[in-house]
């Protein structure tokens, strides 16, 4: 079973190694990785390596001259090819990492010369080279196996053990240019069926380390994509940070108008129940203003105290009508701070102010499928009448007001299903303007 090379043992392992460089040729060209590629080469070399060994013998060598020991070089080549690429080496051990390079680079050299050794000086000089590197080659194989565990790698355990094997192994095949034939046929075992095992081992456990270097690269591109979130995360908090640093000064430059307005006007009470409500207020916000969202029911309390102060300052003061759809879980949805503050404060100013008689703004929140409505209706005078009244005024408070809340709902739900609508609704018998702002209904931690 030992001694014949067209046993089924041998069969089986040319044929194993056969099938796995097809395999990973095709993976080669599916997705191009050079590790592929290597381990290919290294199978076919190591098939076409033992298939020549069919035909020749000890005795008439040519085409182990010519063929098989060429075939062996190469396949060192692919060897240290490969453990450059499966260990990272270069990163690892960057100074064993250009000793490999080297001996990639001379086993290639080898198998060519052994052509031309055989081509002009036949296949005893051929042998007898083979006697005088062949030890020198297994030992530098055998320092490979240890020296690759510097490299930290759980895989660099299985290539060491594997690799050591097969040059022990080797090394008792090789032991046949030494000490003859006759006693590995006294056990009925053909010297090369060491190399044989050794071949085998070291190749399933390549075909391991191979797995697990593809899945550590899996989860090095997972850990690098989770860090691209958090990064991605944190600029938008700071994108979020930057355009509700442009929210608070404005909202508190109006109403610290406003207390001056009441002051010069000599009205004491207003401004001292002003100011007291303005401090409910401030305190709100300031506790508000160190999260970038807060509770759509807190939202709603803050507003409710804004509007409370804007009332104070409208002349005859106007009605503000909140509706809410009890399905929804107001204190479960978060949202920025002060995000609905802008529009009704545009409703009040641009729309209200240049009206006589009942004022009146509606605030109603929604839902609708997977998306929460709010919608803002005023019966002011109209935006396009607004714009034309004074173009450039408009222009810049929506920049620093409802364009800034626009930009962070945006961020925030990362422009899903978000849209702000903002429409005149003026016809002939009445006047108005309407906001539509719809988010998904989503509960966020």
């Amino acid at each position: 079973m030992f001694t014949d090379l067209n046993s089924e043992i041998f069969a089986w392992i040319r044929g194993g190694l056969l099938i796995l460089a097809i395999y990973h040729l095709l993976l080669y060209f599916q997705n191009g990785k050079k590790l592929y590629l290597y381990y290919c080469l290294y199978l076919l070399t190591f098939f076409a390596f033992f298939a020549s060994r069919l035909f020749q013998n000890i005795e008439n060598d040519m085409i182990l001259g010519f063929f098989s020991i060429p075939m062996f070089f190469l396949t060192s080549a692919s060897f240290y090819a490969l453990t450059r690429t499966i260990l990272e080496t270069k990163s690892r051990i960057p100074k064993w990492d250009h000793y490999f390079k080297i001996a990639a680079v001379v086993s290639v050299g080898v198998a060519f010369l052994f052509f031309i050794l055989q081509l002009f000086l036949g296949s005893k000089f051929s042998l007898s080279f083979v006697k005088i590197i062949g030890p020198f080659y297994y030992l530098f194989v055998i320092i490979t196996a240890f020296v690759v565990l510097e490299t930290k790698l759980k895989s660099a355990i299985y290539f060491s053990v594997s690799t050591f094997l097969f040059a022990i192994l080797g090394l008792a095949t090789l032991m046949q240019y030494y000490i003859g034939v006759d006693l590995f046929f006294e056990i009925n075992i053909i010297p090369i069926f060491f190399l044989y095992i050794g071949a085998f081992i070291q190749s399933m456990s390549f075909a391991y380390i191979i797995g697990l270097s593809v899945k550590r690269v899996e989860m090095q591109n997972k850990s690098a994509e989770i860090k691209l979130a958090f990064k991605y995360k944190e600029l938008e908090e700071l994108k979020m940070t930057a355009l509700q640093s442009q929210m608070n000064p404005h909202f508190l430059f109006n109403s610290l108008n406003s207390i001056n307005n009441f002051v010069l006007k000599n009205e004491i009470e207003k401004a001292s129940d002003y100011i007291t409500k303005f401090s409910r207020l401030i305190r709100v916000i300031l506790k508000s203003s160190t999260s970038l969202t807060v509770p759509f029911s807190e939202e709603l309390g803050i507003l409710s105290l804004y509007v409370k102060l804007e009332q104070m300052r409208i002349h005859g003061g106007f009605e503000y009508i909140v509706k809410i759809d009890k399905n929804i879980r107001l204190e479960e949805i978060k949202v920025p701070p002060l995000f609905l503050q802008p529009f009704i404060e545009n409703s009040i100013w641009h729309g209200l102010t240049h009206i006589e008689g009942d004022k009146r703004i509606s605030l109603t929140i929604s839902k609708e499928t997977d998306n929460i409505i709010c919608e803002i209706i005023d019966n002011g005078i109209g935006i396009d009448k607004a714009r034309a009244r004074s173009h450039k005024k408009i222009d810049r408070r929506k920049f620093f007001g409802t364009q800034a809340t626009e930009n962070r709902i945006q961020l925030l739900y990362k422009k899903a299903n978000v849209d702000i609508d903002v429409k005149d609704i003026s016809d002939a018998t009445s006047s108005g303007t309407k906001v539509r702002i719809v988010f998904p209904h989503i509960l966020k931690g």
